[in-house]
């Protein structure tokens, strides 16, 4: 039961890891209109479905790069094999909710914050709690290229600022070449390319996340006796997380989209397709090497890049500010609630605590749904024009220090018209 328990908060957090970071692939070309919202969301969840089957390297660093499972022979050690893994599968299970937390909590904000590292967040800080420090991998077999250091941390580190220069360089490029052609023809020209380029990076995003979702599954199956390849990951497996991050990505992140699309940069079809140019060569480079990195990092920087790339384009860094500030408690934050969650299901015990903390999921979850509905972001209105502290958040809910300006009104309220003065005769 526990072993089930684990497998569909696993697809929970991958369903919510698509609606998380449909905006890493679509928002600028919905923020261009090259495509209409709904087409984009609904091309990047096919892409994402298929691009989800074309690797499995980032799903055997997640199975076997995080929990220290292995002995010194590299077989898995048996007190994890122990009572059917009931130990792992509740580190596991309890790392899932720290995600899915802040995974949720961030999209309220309309925060483009990483799944990858609320994943790792999650599972990192339920290992130390079940574990001790030794529970999780750090630098593998002593290298700093392998273990979380050389898989998750540096990766998550250098990928935006590698994202932001090669975006930078390639706008300036496109800017210099098309010097010459009219600004009419060239958006019209370089919207037709952005669906090719937001193309590939919800392929390359399929490749990359998809697979994190498939090494927790994986192995949860090793732990409980169910599977004993630590270099395959079972074919159903691979179809049921394709489908879930497949139909999250359908749903539509908008709160994230808009923020993305709208509140970083005022982006021009040349620099939507320079930024999502980049974000896809830098993500498929990275799941091939096996590198768990965070493709939001990788989209932001180069969405920034392509800011900094265009001479007289604006950057709202205030914005981008609140979002380096929510990458940098990111793995903290979902860790103390992983950690919160194990100690929680430990104290229970057995499958009682494994429920209880699947409640308090499901429970933390409706609750934030709840408190999205007072400020709908969705297809209509996620290219209204963006206003001052515009995080589509609930300003009397959430209270002044997030959102100083209470009286701002949605993006979608429609605009006041002034009363002309008649003119005295």
């Amino acid at each position: 039961m526990t072993l089930t328990l684990v497998v569909i908060t696993a697809l929970v957090f991958d369903f919510t890891n698509g609606f998380h970071d449909t905006g890493n692939a679509m928002a600028t070309s919905i923020a261009t209109k090259a495509l209409p919202p709904r087409t984009a969301v609904g091309l990047s969840a096919i892409l994402n479905l298929v691009g989800a089957f074309l690797s499995v390297e980032v799903a055997l660093t997640v199975t076997n790069g995080v929990i220290n499972i292995q002995d010194a022979s590299g077989a898995p050690r048996e007190e994890f094999l122990a009572d059917g893994g009931q130990a792992i599968l509740l580190i596991l299970l309890a790392g899932l909710v720290g995600g899915i937390v802040w995974n949720l909590l961030t999209w309220l904000f309309g925060l483009p914050s990483s799944s990858s590292h609320a994943l790792f967040g999650g599972l990192i800080g339920a290992a130390i709690a079940g574990l001790g420090i030794q529970g999780v991998k750090w630098v593998g077999d002593g290298t700093t290229l392998d273990g979380v250091v050389g898989k998750v941390i540096l990766p998550g580190l250098m990928s935006p600022v590698i994202a932001l220069i090669v975006a930078a360089i390639g706008t300036a490029l496109v800017y210099r070449i098309t010097k010459g052609v009219a600004e009419k023809y060239r958006n019209s020209g370089f919207r037709w390319g952005q669906i090719g380029s937001a193309s590939l990076v919800s392929l390359a995003h399929g490749t990359n996340d998809a697979q994190k979702t498939m090494g927790v599954i994986t192995l949860a199956l090793i732990a409980s006796g169910h599977w004993s390849d630590l270099t395959a990951v079972p074919f159903w497996v691979k179809a049921a997380c394709a489908v879930a991050i497949a139909a999250g990505t359908y749903i539509g992140g908008w709160r994230i989209i808009r923020t993305l699309g709208k509140g970083l940069v005022e982006i021009s079809a040349p620099q939507g397709m320079a930024a999502e140019a980049s974000s896809a060569a830098v993500i498929l480079v990275s799941s091939q090497m096996g590198f768990a990195l965070s493709t939001t990092h990788v989209a932001t920087g180069s969405i920034l890049g392509s800011g900094v790339g265009r001479r007289g384009a604006k950057v709202n860094w205030k914005v981008a500010t609140r979002m380096l500030l929510a990458w940098a408690i990111t793995l903290p934050a979902a860790g103390a609630v992983g950690a919160l969650m194990w100690l929680l299901g430990h104290t229970l015990g057995g499958l009682f605590g494994a429920l209880v903390v699947f409640g308090l999921l499901v429970a933390s979850a409706s609750l934030m749904y709840w408190y999205s509905r007072r400020t709908p972001v969705d297809s209509k209105n996620v290219n209204d024009d963006w206003v001052p502290e515009d995080l589509r958040g609930d300003p009397e809910l959430f209270g002044a220090t997030a959102f100083p300006q209470r009286d701002i009104a949605p993006a979608s309220a429609p605009k006041k018209k002034k009363k002309r003065k008649k003119a005295k005769v």
